[in-house]
């Protein structure tokens, strides 16, 4: 029971936080702010995750996991107060970088600790609801956004987003117990050793093996997001149809994240996150090569098929790879390192594209992928994972 009340109060917080992404691009607009300036707002969200994942996730190790997940949520709701406070571009500022700030305060103990929710063999389960969660809360939120703003107005919709991310805050407050700490629990690796920096835990293997594997999968799905509407426009595809082709890794993602659990039980995490890197790698390699709005769609659900299944697996196996007491840093890392990738993919790939064509950006992202997947597979992660931690 305590892992659904877990992935409610994580679908709650997602929804605002997701929402307010539209919420703040649209009402910008409406304040007459152009492209660049809407460009810098959204990316206020993601400057406090590039510089204070490690910071936060150290923190986090130190504490009951309730305590950073209420002042995160309190972060969250000011912010989407602000624009009732002081309508302006400024005060939209203000609250992309906060909210951007609390949402990593609540999501990194809550990342950390929800696999010992119900004890260790539930481990690979609660990390595949809680992103089932995520992908619900996504579709959700900007969803829900959208609707309000049409009938209440782009100032009201913030006091619903406000109430989404406010209500994690009392059931945190009266079940400080729900999230188990991770700072006493047993490292499937190191055992008590605990290393004196944060260099030393890509100093890990099998963890560096998976910081890697996780930025070149996240980095197909930034890609995708980013390149699939410029080359559906290049090929004629209507508005609608790109976003229908957009849509359906979110679909896949959904489907294989409930399947998850069961194939857990059958395949080892790493041998499941490996094959779900040469999925993708596949998806890349195919697209190219068609034009056509429904093979596409084809296409892109089974890259969300790969994306889907690999970020439930690289949270399972950070939380049993890193070393007692570290769980939460290493997922700070793993978050800066992501960071990263939502600033280079655009420019990257975007100027390859630009240099020398669609097809030299969706091969090359499908070799990179291919050798991520062959890193993996060469990883020595310990086999006995389903049984640490």
């Amino acid at each position: 029971m305590a892992i659904y009340l877990v992935v409610l109060l994580s679908v709650l917080s997602q929804i605002g936080f997701g929402g307010s992404r539209v919420a703040v691009s649209l009402y910008a607009l409406e304040l007459g702010a152009n492209q660049l300036m809407v460009g810098v707002i959204v990316g206020l969200y993601s400057l406090c995750p590039m510089f204070l994942s490690i910071v936060i996730g150290r923190i986090s190790d130190r504490v009951s996991p309730h305590l950073p997940m209420i002042w995160g949520s309190v972060m969250m709701m000011v912010a989407l107060l602000l624009p009732l406070a002081s309508p302006g571009i400024a005060a939209l500022c203000v609250l992309a970088f906060l909210n951007g700030l609390g949402h990593l305060v609540f999501g990194i103990p809550l990342e950390a600790s929800v696999g010992g929710v119900g004890g260790k063999q539930h481990r690979t389960r609660n990390y595949a609801l809680i992103t089932m969660g995520w992908s619900a809360a996504n579709f959700l939120g900007p969803l829900i956004t959208g609707i309000l703003i049409d009938t209440i107005g782009h100032q009201r919709v913030f006091w619903v987003l406000a109430l989404f991310v406010a209500l994690p805050i009392p059931l945190l407050w009266w079940r400080p117990r729900l999230l188990p700490g991770t700072a006493k629990e047993a490292s499937g690796q190191n055992g008590s050793e605990t290393p004196k920096s944060v260099l030393d835990l890509w100093r890990i293997p099998a963890l560096r093996a998976t910081f890697i594997a996780g930025g070149i999968i996240g980095s197909a799905q930034d890609l995708f997001q980013f390149y699939m509407p410029v080359y559906g426009h290049a090929v004629g595809l209507s508005a609608s149809a790109i976003g229908a082709v957009l849509g359906m890794v979110a679909l896949a993602a959904f489907v294989i994240r409930a399947a998850i659990p069961f194939l857990a039980k059958k395949l080892r995490e790493a041998t499941i996150l490996t094959s779900a890197i040469f999925v993708a790698a596949l998806a890349y390699l195919l697209l190219p090569f068609f034009v056509n709005a429904y093979a596409l769609a084809v296409i892109a659900f089974l890259l969300g098929l790969g994306v889907g299944c690999a970020q439930p697996m690289i949270m399972s196996l950070l939380y049993v790879l890193a070393p007692a007491g570290r769980i939460a840093e290493a997922i700070g890392l793993y978050k800066t390192l992501r960071s990263v990738t939502h600033v280079v993919i655009p420019v990257c790939f975007g100027s390859v594209g630009t240099a020398f064509g669609f097809k030299t950006v969706f091969l090359s992202n499908s070799g990179i992928l291919a050798f991520g997947g062959y890193l993996q597979s060469r990883a020595r992660v310990p086999a006995n994972t389903s049984q640490t931690k």
